[in-house]
């Protein structure tokens, strides 16, 4: 089989990220028809992109789960994830960005840098992945090249390289000039397949060796001998340049920028050139470190065959088909169908019934896996997202974690009959393990199940997908902000716990402060001299973080403070770890009552553009949210308003929005921070 003969070093794991409508799905689309994977140019318009495989992905013409594929470009295997770009599933890219070694950052020719952007390049930045930068939609009213490279300065602080530069822009496009080469590059026929090399157009010369001399002088710090023949005024080698650049782009020091019109075929097959000569295959990335979870000590994960098996699951599907499906990452080692597998997170053995490489919703079955695939895992049942499997009997290691944002909105969901209330069950366990960023949970108050996730449109889609995949009618409540409590100043309190029953009784007895601090959620124990015995501390930090889940004004979690366990008591009969829990969580309510506790809300960064004419009514609009305006800019003849406004004010803003602008007014909302809700509006909240 062709997939097993690939060496290491030509594979190329890579993601496909950008903002919503860049033309991410369509690049990768492209990708599929030239390498041979597909027959036939796919469309998100029309609905028949391969990569958005799911029917609401086909109807709304956006990406809500990365999807994973492979094909083959110059006897090179490239493993792709199309990740989403809109910022309610960034949890996608989060996860993806985390198991994969290179990436494709795909920017409007237009519009540049779009705040989606920013939000995917911070990820990848966080992973170190190293990135090409592919400027798409040359072919677009308003396209500018040289404005979306500096947009990627401006904006990002990244160091963009040109290693091409297009021939003309709008309606006028009409090629690309490679900058390695020296050579233009036409396409001939409609659907790209026929190209070629020609000398570049006389107008264009003085430009392209202009950028051909930025270009060298950029990427001869990474290698001596360029910069040898630069200083000489020598001819540069064109494989000596490409190295060059390819160890500047690993080293995440440059991105090499390419640019094209996905959709009108131009630009892909050299774009596929650079994934293969830029991008790094999984022997060229430093080991992965990981820790033994018995001794603590750092292991290096080497990325060879036979050495012993380490992969990380880092996705789970519900497969109509064949069931629970895991994603995984192999970091080394390899595996055979029927094996078993030790999940390192949960201490338990698991047994391996299929192994299947995907594309997108198809899936191809094989008999073994190896270091630098990424596959699909059938018959895992207890597996999450960011565990880590080795080989059943060989030495222990637990890779970094997967860290995931926490649902800022949440709707109460019902069942709409009994027969329902079974498939109900089933979808919320099924969804919640494939989504780590959607959260389920009964009130305890109104005994409601309360479904939580990442925005409006991250829930409307999980409805939709419970009413289709699972076949459940269900009633939605109307969206609810997660709010947070905390406190404003620090505060002692002491908690007892006395119980006696004729037997052995209870006895339980701490002295708490709280105080503010930045971090989520800390535990101190201050106690000296085993006033309090060593094996009632952890109970006495699980009491008062248990208390903390429900805050002391109207029960939301409580955040951004400091617990420190300052004394107490014990008896050696009667004190147990109950005793001491109820002890503390008593003194955590008692302190966080006197130490001026504040509700918290989430605010959300919104980034409205729009033509000036409706600007005005737009930010009249906004100040009556309660926004704060943070700065304008001009792009494109456009205007962009950022500012920060509570997420209790942005329900129904999409159709606002629309009303307002006439339909032409843009915007993205992300979640910044949270900050304290006014004393007005709080008592409101409180009250109702």
């Amino acid at each position: 089989m062709k997939e097993r003969r690939t060496r290491l070093d030509a594979v190329r794991n890579i993601g496909i990220m950008a903002h919503i409508d860049a033309g991410k799905t369509t690049t990768t689309e492209r990708i599929l028809f030239y390498t041979g994977k597909k027959y036939k140019l796919g469309s998100v318009d029309d609905g028949t992109a391969t990569m958005d495989w799911m029917d609401q992905e086909k109807e709304r013409g956006i990406t809500i789960t990365s999807a994973a594929t492979t094909c083959f470009w110059r006897d090179h295997r490239i493993n792709i994830i199309d990740t989403p770009g809109h910022v309610d599933f960034t949890v996608e890219v989060e996860r993806s960005l985390r198991v994969l070694d290179g990436a494709i950052a795909v920017f409007d020719a237009q519009a540049g840098v779009e705040p989606q952007s920013e939000t995917v390049w911070r990820q990848a930045d966080k992973y170190r992945v190293p990135r090409i930068a592919f400027i798409n939609k040359m072919d677009k009213i308003g396209a500018d090249f040289d404005a979306a490279v500096q947009s990627m300065v401006d904006r990002l602080f990244a160091n963009p390289i040109p290693v091409q530069i297009p021939i003309g822009a709008e309606s006028e496009f009409d090629g690309i000039v490679d900058l390695v080469k020296m050579k233009a590059i036409k396409w001939y026929d409609p659907e790209g397949t026929e190209y070629g090399y020609e000398e570049i157009p006389a107008e264009l010369i003085e430009k392209a060796e202009e950028s051909r001399e930025d270009l060298i002088t950029h990427v001869a710090e990474f290698d001596e001998e360029i910069m040898e023949l630069y200083l000489n005024g020598e001819e540069v080698p064109e494989d000596r340049l490409k190295a060059a650049i390819r160890a500047g782009t690993l080293a995440n020091e440059i991105v090499p920028v390419l640019c094209g019109s996905a959709f009108k075929n131009r630009g892909v097959q050299p774009l596929l050139d650079a994934i293969v000569d830029y991008l790094p295959a999984p022997i060229d990335l430093p080991p992965v470190i990981g820790i033994d979870p018995d001794t603590q000590a750092e292991v290096k994960v080497e990325p060879e065959e036979k050495a012993p098996f380490v992969a990380m699951a880092f996705k789970i599907m519900v497969d109509p088909h064949v069931g629970k499906v895991t994603f995984v990452r192999v970091y080394s080692g390899s595996l055979n169908k029927g094996s078993y597998v030790f999940n390192c997170n949960k201490g338990i053995k698991e047994r391996v019934s299929r192994l299947l490489f995907m594309h997108a919703n198809q899936r191809e079955e094989v008999d073994y896996i190896r270091a630098g695939d990424i596959v699909a895992i059938v018959g895992l049942k207890n597996t999450m997202t960011g565990e880590t499997l080795v080989a059943d009997g060989a030495g222990k290691v637990l890779l970094e974690q997967i860290e995931f944002p926490e649902p800022v909105i949440s709707i109460a969901v019902e069942a709409a009959s009994k027969n329902d209330l079974p498939k109900l069950s089933k979808a919320l366990q099924a969804l919640t393990e494939e989504d780590p960023s959607l959260k389920t949970f009964v009130d305890p108050e109104t005994n409601e199940t309360i479904l939580s996730g990442m925005g409006e449109l991250h829930l409307e889609v999980v409805v939709e997908r419970i009413k289709r995949e699972f076949n459940a009618n269900l009633r939605v409540g109307h969206p609810q902000v997660s709010y947070r409590e905390t406190i404003k100043e620090e505060a002692k309190a002491e908690g007892k716990y006395i119980r006696q029953s004729g037997g052995k009784g209870q006895y339980g007895h701490v002295i708490l402060k709280v105080e503010p601090c930045k971090e989520q959620l800390v535990f101190e124990d201050r106690t000296a001299g085993g006033v309090i015995p060593k094996e009632f501390i952890p109970a006495i930090e699980a009491g008062a973080k248990e208390a903390a889940m429900s805050g002391v004004l109207a029960g939301y979690p409580m955040v951004n403070l400091k617990i420190s366990l300052l004394d107490g008591s014990y008896h050696e009969v009667d004190s147990s770890e109950m005793a001491f829990k109820i002890a503390s969580s008593m003194a955590f309510r008692e302190a966080c009552r006197k130490a001026s506790p504040v509700l918290l809300e989430p605010i959300m960064l919104v980034e409205l553009t729009s033509p000036e004419e409706y600007l005005g009514d737009l930010i009249a609009d906004l100040n009556s949210r309660r926004a704060r305006i943070e700065g304008f800019e001009n792009k494109s003849g456009l205007r962009i308003v950022k500012a920060h406004v509570p997420l209790s004010e942005l329900f129904g803003y999409a159709t606002v929005v629309r009303s307002l602008s006439q339909g032409r007014a843009t915007h993205v909302i992300q979640f910044s921070h949270y900050a304290e809700v006014p004393e007005k509006i709080a008592e409101k909240i409180l009250g109702s």
